[in-house]
């Protein structure tokens, strides 16, 4: 029993209110009502869900664009496939530079007998490819020919009426000069006749062309699993042939050799040189040194890859996010204890609340390329390139950009809440603090921000969903390293693997936001007093 409510207690701070029936059924808890309360808030969703899915996968195909179809559910779990095993192939690319000794060789000897595996897999399957493609092209010109024929046929069709009935009518105009009204008026509706025949041909001969492009358009399974087969093959060819050369001669461990090799070379020859230009051969030394150096502390160059877009973007909205929270909740304590001040700050905040981040960001961007005219020299930059964690992800104008944006547009709800808050609390509280003669600052940590502190949260989880979404177009816009730079590149593509790709990115984000609203909802309850169930 004791169980049952520290379980229940953890699942309502959490705000997953939707698994208490789960706990009160295992505890034997009245079955019937736990059983009906399961079946509305774990089954009913879950086959809305699966309702959602089996929908969009019957729904998807039939609208085309011109990055192809909507990609199906299956499509979109193989975009995610890719995704992931680009960013394995670039980590493993990256270790593998910097193995040393009998651990990079036993690599290379590894990515060797794979590549070997992998070519006789890939001739195979090429091999495969070829014959289901002559197979399929063989069934496909017989689901076509139908379709060709005839609209070629009306194509034909169309284009004789139109010649035959121009020659008809401008020979027939010809003798219309020694006519009068009533065959002049004749002529006129046979040339409307003619006119509405031809549209009905054209109408006719588009349709048949629809056809043909859906017939020609048709996709085969077989064809369609050997060319995913010969694609994953070739992919991993050139994955490997790039990994054993970063493994093999282009690893740090073998060009530090080399250059080391260089350097002890030059430095032997300036020591036992007795004829040469020894100015020349001690700058050669100097230079051998710098580039040993520059060696031995080289990385991979690796490409930026979702997940690490992901980090990066998560860095961002809670750098904007905290910027928000700095400025939104001492304003909005002022808000609440001065009816004064918050009639001051009204218009402002009715005034800034709905501007778009669109709008915002550009402002922003000029502003702060106004204070880092030299960004790499910058000592903001300087100082965050020095910071362990976040040099790896690169903090420049574009990313605290974002940031400003993110706070600029969600710093209302924060302020609003705040305000509210404070506002509503008891005066009889205050009055004992007046009594207890508690200074201010006693009386503003002790009363009136415990006392707020769960509308205060309540804004903050409003303001921390507002900036996870305004941060995404930002990033668009800037260009800055993040999702939005991930969906911008891959809508700029165009191909039918980025437009599933946007999908994964869909859900991503989705995901993502929903955890962070979650937190939110948790660290919301540790301070409230509400029991009502989070939504």
């Amino acid at each position: 029993m004791e169980i049952k409510y520290r379980l229940l207690k953890v699942i309502d701070t959490a705000g997953l209110s939707f698994l208490s029936p789960v706990v009160r059924l295992a505890a034997g808890e009245e079955p019937r009502k736990q059983l009906k309360d399961i079946g509305r808030w774990i089954i009913v969703p879950v086959f809305a869900m699966v309702l959602f899915g089996v929908l969009w996968s019957i729904i998807a195909p039939r609208h085309k664009t011109k990055s192809g179809e909507v990609p199906t559910p299956a499509v979109v779990l193989e975009a995610w496939d890719g995704i992931s095993r680009f960013h394995d192939n670039e980590s493993a690319k990256e270790e593998g530079f910097q193995l040393t000794g009998d651990s990079r060789l036993a690599e290379l000897k590894q990515a060797v007998a794979r590549l070997s595996e992998v070519e006789s897999l890939e001739v195979a399957a090429n091999q495969r490819l070829k014959e289901v493609r002559e197979s399929t092209d063989t069934e496909k010109l017989k689901i076509i020919a139908p379709f060709k024929s005839a609209y070629d046929a009306k194509s034909n069709e169309y284009r004789d009426y139109r010649k035959s009935s121009a020659a008809r009518l401008k020979e027939l105009g010809g003798t219309l000069l020694e006519k009068g009204e009533s065959e002049r008026l004749a002529y006129l509706a046979d040339m409307r006749a003619v006119e509405v025949k031809t549209e009905e041909l054209k109408a006719e001969r588009d349709a048949l062309k629809v056809e043909l492009e859906a017939a020609e358009e048709q996709t085969f399974p077989d064809l369609k699993e050997a060319l995913k087969a010969s694609t994953l093959l070739g992919e991993e060819k050139q994955f490997l042939i790039k990994y054993i050369d970063l493994v093999g001669e282009s690893s740090r461990e073998f060009k530090l050799a080399a250059a080391q090799e260089t350097l002890k070379s030059s430095r032997q020859e300036f020591l036992t040189s007795t004829e040469g230009d020894l100015y020349k051969l001690c700058g050669n030394v100097i230079k051998n040194e710098k580039f040993t150096e520059t060696i031995g502390t080289s990385q991979y160059a690796k490409p930026w890859t979702l997940p690490k877009q992901i980090v990066r973007s998560l860095f961002c909205v809670f750098t904007g996010f905290l910027l928000a929270s700095i400025i939104a909740i001492p304003i909005g304590i002022l808000c609440g204890l001065s009816n004064t001040f918050m009639a001051a700050m009204t218009p402002f905040i009715a005034l800034f609340k709905p501007v778009s981040p669109l709008v915002w960001l550009p402002i922003v961007m000029i502003i702060v390329g106004g204070f880092m005219p030299d960004p790499d020299n910058h000592w903001l930059i300087v100082a965050l390139a020095k910071v362990p964690i976040l040099k790896e992800y690169k903090i420049d104008p574009m990313f605290l950009s974002s940031a400003i944006t993110v706070a600029l547009c969600s710093l209302w709800a924060t302020l609003v809440n705040t305000a509210l808050g404070v506002g509503s609390i008891d005066k009889d509280h205050l009055n004992v603090a007046r009594v207890l003669r508690l200074g201010f600052f006693a009386r503003l940590f002790k009363i009136i921000i415990p006392t707020a502190l769960p509308l205060i949260f309540a804004g903050l989880r409003i303001s921390l969903g507002v900036g996870w979404m305004v941060l995404v177009a930002a990033e668009i816009l800037s260009t800055s390293e993040g999702i939005g730079k991930f969906v911008n590149d891959m809508y700029t593509n165009g191909s039918a693997e980025s437009f599933a790709q946007i999908f994964v990115v869909v859900f991503i984000v989705g995901f993502i936001g929903m955890v962070l609203d979650r937190i939110m909802v948790f660290l919301q309850r540790l301070v409230s007093f509400d029991t009502s169930p989070a939504l």
